[in-house]
């Protein structure tokens, strides 16, 4: 999925547009939305695009119970929330979410929760934390992967440099998507810990996040056939027509 993080919902749109069948699925994070609200949500959906909502909600169960129940009924197909906000928030947006699907009649909605955001690395992780010494990044990762899982989550955001011990503990369980997304040769930005788009497939990425390394080359379509050649190699399936 492409990352729409931009301020204008035009310029939203006409990527969209222009990437025509080389992509299906959309992010519509915090910049976008506050922007332009659900009417961007409705606008990728009218065109046939899958969203997914990235707010990272962390609140009391019940704002993030109506807040998954509300993004649900737009037709979204996945929802972030923070892990720390703990099992009964968690499983409160799971509820919420069920709910806004149904009312809404649409899909299922999966929620998401983020683990350790991307940007941080072991030293930023630990002062966040409080936690001087002894801190495992991917230890952290796999903790609140087990909160999540014990809410009923549909998967868990992680880096690519986890993803693969995410696998091999909550395989069938959680879907795991990998943001940072950056091909071999890109520039790493504000991002700690990133992975190219083969090796998040092959570490057992279900859904894989990809920002400037398509939005900010200079030709996205062709930014594109380069990922899911990337992704062929690996899943063996073909890419889409880009049109």
């Amino acid at each position: 999925m492409v990352a729409l993080d931009v301020s204008a919902v035009d310029a939203a749109l006409q990527l969209a547009d222009a990437l025509g069948d080389s992509c299906r699925y959309y992010k519509v994070g915090s910049e976008l939305f506050t922007t332009g609200g659900p009417a961007v949500v409705r606008a990728l959906r009218e065109r046939g695009h899958e969203v997914f909502l990235d707010l990272k909600l962390h609140d009391i169960p019940n704002t993030v119970r109506s807040a998954a129940r509300a993004a649900a009924r737009l037709g979204v197909s996945l929802l972030t929330v923070h892990a720390v906000g703990g099992e009964t928030m968690i499983r409160a947006a799971v509820e919420g979410a069920d709910s806004g699907a149904a009312e809404g009649g649409s899909d299922a909605c999966g929620i998401l929760a983020v683990t350790v955001l991307t940007s941080l690395d072991r030293a930023a992780l630990a002062g966040v934390w409080g936690r001087d010494g002894g801190l495992a990044l991917d230890a952290e990762v796999l903790r609140l992967a087990s909160v999540a899982a014990s809410a009923g989550a549909h998967g868990i955001v992680c880096s690519g440099a986890e993803v693969g011990l995410v696998d091999r503990e909550f395989r069938g369980r959680l879907a795991p998507l990998v943001p940072g997304i950056r091909f071999a040769e890109g520039a790493a930005h504000d991002q700690a810990r990133v992975v190219t788009p083969r090796a998040a497939a092959a570490a057992g990425a279900r859904y894989l996040v990809l920002g400037r390394a398509v939005t900010a080359s200079g030709n996205p379509v062709a930014a594109m056939a380069r990922v899911w050649e990337e992704l062929e190699e690996v899943t063996g399936s073909a890419p889409p027509v880009a049109g």
